[in-house]
């Protein structure tokens, strides 16, 4: 909505961005009485990054590729599964937006406005509509969950005022309808290689520059390599320890960890360099918000910044980036508000996260060079994916798990799942690290047959 004379411009909160967090608090806020603003500026953005440029359309994408990957060979175009993919996923994506818009704009509660805001002071906001007109509102309590953006290396021919119709970035690239025959993806982080596998499942030629030596650096080495190994053996060009120099229109110049320079030519290039939080426009100049040492907005263990009442939550904090933290952080305000504050980041316990490949890498806590780093005396416990009936049936025999167990108290101090359904079998992992049940508990369980969590007899009965 725009600027109504009616209404009245003194709110209780005000929330900044369709995040996880915000979206799910602001309902919470207002059954408590509160008279809420809830601010986006863009209608393609409703119900927050996950939803429209994140997880849900790629995973959606990479389920249509693995679909590809399986019936190729009785379709003479893959392309063709492709546009069909890029169109399914749109579907998904919009009708999640309008779930989400419509949960918020039918709260009397809550007043919903399409616009830009950003600070005018520490608890002023202006919007300006898409027609220019501007609202200036404020409020006791802002929050602000405006996600992140991409990061934009310093790259010649990158930053050009003439756009170049062979760059996308991870959002623009999943709206297009063509498939790339040869795609050079810049940046192998975990974006990066998650795109990789997706579009070679579709059939792309794939090559990916990376700066590390090995894809994965922060993994687990075992299965880091697994996952290495199986995208060379896919066809996929790995090309580490590399810089990128230039890029001239659909070439791609770079130079080796021996200095020695090449280039190579794709029909699409991806950006996939990281994110960043999405300040760029919130005006943090006219408030008295205080940046950390490594540039993001500072926030105590209830996500407060130093001016009191006001939040940054989710992927623009600085924090893990990930949808489920921001759900998480819904719970630290809720608690906060309520005046309880059982919950802080201070109590958050180790998380598992998900790479979404083929098949899925999913992790938590410690690897095997970090425990022993830490002074853990550990047991290892490991097997194959070829060796779990389940992975037969799904036709899937690529990977291997991994489990990290402390060996004075019977715990797990880390589990890596290179294997089908990895992002349902960390949970367990969680739960159980979670609630201190050691490993025993695990490998001694009854699992129905065929499943995957059945692997755990084989898996921590291999502990030793």
């Amino acid at each position: 909505m725009e600027n109504d004379d009616n209404i009245n411009m003194k709110y209780d909160t005000i929330i900044i961005g369709f995040g996880k967090c915000g979206k799910t608090i602001a309902p919470f806020l207002a059954k408590r009485g509160e008279k809420v603003a809830f601010i986006e500026e863009s209608n393609e953005m409703y119900g927050g990054t996950c939803i429209n440029v994140g997880c849900i359309p790629s995973k959606s994408l990479l389920k249509s590729s693995e679909l590809s990957s399986v019936i190729t060979q009785c379709i003479p175009d893959p392309a063709f599964v492709y546009k069909r993919g890029v169109e399914e996923k749109e579907r998904v994506v919009a009708a999640l937006r309008k779930a989400n818009y419509d949960k918020l704009v039918g709260n009397p509660d809550i007043t919903f406005y399409d616009g830009q805001a950003h600070f005018t002071a520490d608890k002023e906001i202006e919007i300006e509509f898409k027609d220019g007109k501007k609202l200036t509102i404020d409020a006791d309590k802002i929050i602000v969950d405006v996600g992140s953006t991409s990061v934009i290396p310093t790259i010649d021919g990158l930053l050009s005022k003439v756009n170049n119709p062979y760059i996308y970035f991870s959002n623009t690239l999943m709206d297009q309808k063509v498939l790339p025959r040869n795609l050079i993806i810049i940046g192998g982080g975990y974006i990066g290689l998650e795109f990789a596998n997706t579009y070679s499942n579709f059939g792309s030629k794939v090559t990916v520059i990376g700066n590390d030596k090995h894809i994965m650096p922060r993994e687990d080495q075992e299965v880091a390599e697994a996952v290495e190994n199986d995208f060379k053996t896919r066809g996929i060009n790995l090309i580490n320890e590399a810089r990128v120099l230039k890029i001239e229109n659909n070439v791609v110049r770079y130079v080796d960890h021996k200095e020695i320079e090449h280039s190579i030519k794709g029909d699409a290039i991806l950006i996939a360099t990281g994110r960043r939080p999405n300040y760029d426009h919130l005006g943090l100049n006219n408030t008295s918000i205080k940046l950390n040492e490594r540039g993001y907005v500072a926030v105590n263990e209830f996500l407060e910044t130093n001016v009191s009442g006001v939040y940054f939550v989710g992927d623009c904090n600085g924090g893990p980036q990930f949808t489920y933290i921001s759900l998480d952080d819904s719970r630290i305000l809720k608690s906060h508000f309520i005046g309880e504050n059982k919950y802080s980041l201070k109590d958050r316990k180790p998380f598992p996260y998900t790479v979404f490949l083929s098949p899925s890498l999913s992790r938590i806590g410690l690897s095997e060079k970090d425990a022993l780093k830490e002074g853990h005396e550990i047991m290892v416990g490991k097997i194959l994916v070829t060796s779990i009936p389940k992975a037969k049936i799904l036709g899937e025999s690529r990977g291997m798990l991994k489990v990290i167990v402390d060996k004075k108290t019977n715990l797990i101090l880390g589990a890596h799942f290179y294997c089908p359904l990895s992002y349902e079998l960390i949970n367990l992992i969680k739960m159980a690290m979670d609630n201190k049940i050691p490993y025993t508990y695990l490998r001694d369980n009854i699992y129905t047959h065929p499943t995957m969590s059945e692997c755990f007899n084989d898996l921590f009965a291999a502990v030793m």
